[in-house]
């Protein structure tokens, strides 16, 4: 996902709260959780996949014009910059609490689209770059497994992690590419929409993420069914 428009980085009296946010998310999965070795792997995968998804955003952003990201410090690999304090911390940690299943997102990375040089068409490539990157990983994933370059059958052994790999950074472009906001597949449908329907649509987008959050945790099957497709698609030609 990216966000539109300039950002500051947040410091001082919300970095403590991080970190102690943080601190509650440890203790809130070691106490309620069984930790086995795959979850200690897709933790690993996860990250840095959401890393360098948001990171692409910025990055494509900047060879169309807009420096944006790179301004508020977000082309970088430290996961700290791309934590956002509710939906990174505060939302899993009180997910967990109540028994749920855990649900989160990064801070969205900040694009100015009316800085890129062409800003309709640029727009949507901006959007697009994020998955185009997990799909990248995701095939370089699948053919490593289907070509036998990396061996092992536990979690831990290289043939593992690749596999958790591959089908995160799966389930992330196919999730990303669903076409509703503000998701990046969404960029499309704005792409095309003509532009007297532009008012109704921005005030449709303003609730689009707790509507999306409603959806993930209130209709996992539905969501499932919509991504179980691409996972189909990985694991063929992962070997599978």
């Amino acid at each position: 996902m990216i966000g539109r428009g300039p950002s500051r980085m947040r410091r001082g009296p919300l970095r403590l709260l991080l970190y102690v946010a943080l601190g509650a998310l440890a203790v809130v999965v070691v106490s309620r959780l069984r930790i086995r070795a795959v979850d200690l792997v897709m933790l690993a995968c996860v990250v840095p996949s959401i890393i360098v998804h948001e990171v692409s955003h910025g990055y494509v952003a900047l060879l169309f014009g807009d420096d944006t990201a790179k301004r508020a410090g977000r082309l970088t690999l430290n996961p700290l910059r791309h934590v956002d304090p509710f939906g990174t911390i505060l939302l899993p940690v009180m997910l967990l609490l109540t028994g749920l299943p855990a649900f989160g997102y990064a801070k969205p990375v900040p694009v100015n689209v009316g800085r890129l040089r062409s800003p309709r068409n640029q727009g949507v490539v901006v959007s697009l770059a994020g998955p185009a990157v997990n799909i990248a990983v995701a095939a370089a994933c699948a053919l490593a497994l289907r070509y036998s370059l990396v061996g092992g059958t536990t979690a831990l052994s290289a043939a593992g992690v690749v596999t958790v790999l591959g089908l995160i950074n799966t389930v992330l472009a196919a999730f990303n590419l669903i076409p509703i906001p503000p998701l990046d597949g969404s960029a499309v449908v704005e792409r095309l929409l003509p532009a007297r329907m532009w008012p109704q649509y921005l005030a449709v987008r303003r609730f689009a993420m707790p509507v999306l959050i409603v959806v993930v945790l209130v209709l996992p099957g539905g969501l499932g069914r919509l991504i179980q497709p691409a996972i189909s698609l990985w694991q063929h030609a992962a070997g599978g």
